[in-house]
């Protein structure tokens, strides 16, 4: 079995919606990504984030995020609950930002036994996520993408 890839993600957004930056960093490594777009929301970027790293890393992939909005849904299983109501809610809402949370679940589900999901409290001082905020944040104020491996 291979080592597991640490991937911290996260996004950022002036206004809401307004320019938005998402960023992921591998523990460890000098690997990295960030993009941007020109209006979205927080939540949008934070998915953005997930779903680059997701399929940026093959095989075992540990997700820390700040965001309890990507955490729980896996953590709590909310996903099972969307997909068994259509892409409804607990409220029988639709779904927010579900083009964005096919894909992440349609790729966890394809790799649940090697995927798995932390919560991190944002601006504590942890080194990486404070490098993948401050990655999503100058993505979100330059409006640029890029990678580094």
């Amino acid at each position: 079995m291979s080592a597991v890839t640490t991937v911290y993600t996260d996004g950022a957004c002036s206004g809401n919606p307004g320019p938005g930056g998402w960023a992921w960093a591998v523990s460890g490594s000098t690997e990295y990504a960030y993009g941007s777009e020109p209006s979205t929301t927080n939540q949008r970027m934070e998915l953005t984030a997930v779903l680059d790293a997701v399929r940026s890393h093959a095989g075992p992939l540990h997700v820390v995020s700040d965001s309890t909005y990507v955490v729980n849904c896996f953590r709590d299983g909310w996903w099972k609950g969307w997909l068994r109501r259509g892409w409804r809610n607990s409220k029988r809402q639709e779904v927010a930002n579900r083009d964005l949370w096919e894909p992440v679940i349609a790729a966890y589900r394809r790799r649940e036994a090697e995927i798995t999901f932390a919560w991190v409290k944002g601006h504590s001082g942890d080194p990486m996520n404070d490098l993948v905020d401050d990655l999503a944040v100058n993505a979100m104020r330059a409006q640029s993408c890029g990678h580094h491996t």
